[in-house]
């Protein structure tokens, strides 16, 4: 953003890279979403994602005046949904294998898209400024995802496949 040229490979192309896959794969299991209430949830984290990448990429000195950001207000929306899907579901006892029917699975992947998103962004945050809610968002998010991929298994009667390790 701003004209300004950065190598492919530095810190903030590869964070808001991330996110831009995250995003992608977000749209990948709304293609296989049979759910209203779930398909309308990514869509709006769609949007949010492109508030996202925005935000990386005019954040510190790239900073622009208009351009959206994440607030602690889409943390705390995200913390809400969470409340508000895990209702529906069994507490977890056990560690849980990512899978389950289409959309679930794809949902499983986003989150581990997810976690490394926030990974890349917490290396920028320390080389360069980074919005202070950024790391909490995409914590949350990934968390998000868990529970709707969980949600969306449960919601096509494929339950959670605990893991059990070998003795």
């Amino acid at each position: 953003m701003g004209g300004t040229r950065v190598p492919k490979d530095s810190l903030r192309v590869e964070a808001y890279g991330n996110v831009d896959e995250l995003n992608s794969v977000l749209g990948i299991a709304r293609a296989f979403l049979n759910d209203n209430e779930l398909d309308a949830l990514l869509a709006e984290l769609q949007m949010d994602l492109f508030v996202v990448g925005a935000d990386l990429a005019s954040f510190g000195e790239h900073q622009q005046r208009g351009v959206p950001r994440i607030t602690k207000e889409k943390v705390a929306e995200l913390e809400g949904t969470i409340d508000k899907l895990e209702r529906e579901l069994k507490p977890l006892k056990a560690f849980i294998l990512p899978g389950g029917g289409v959309p679930g699975s794809i949902l499983h992947n986003a989150r581990t898209v997810a976690r490394r998103a926030e990974r890349r962004i917490v290396t920028l945050s320390k080389v360069e400024k980074v919005n202070d809610q950024m790391v909490p968002y995409m914590n949350r998010l990934s968390d998000l995802l868990f529970v709707m991929a969980r949600v969306a298994n449960h919601r096509v009667n494929k339950g959670d496949v605990e893991w059990h390790p070998k003795q």
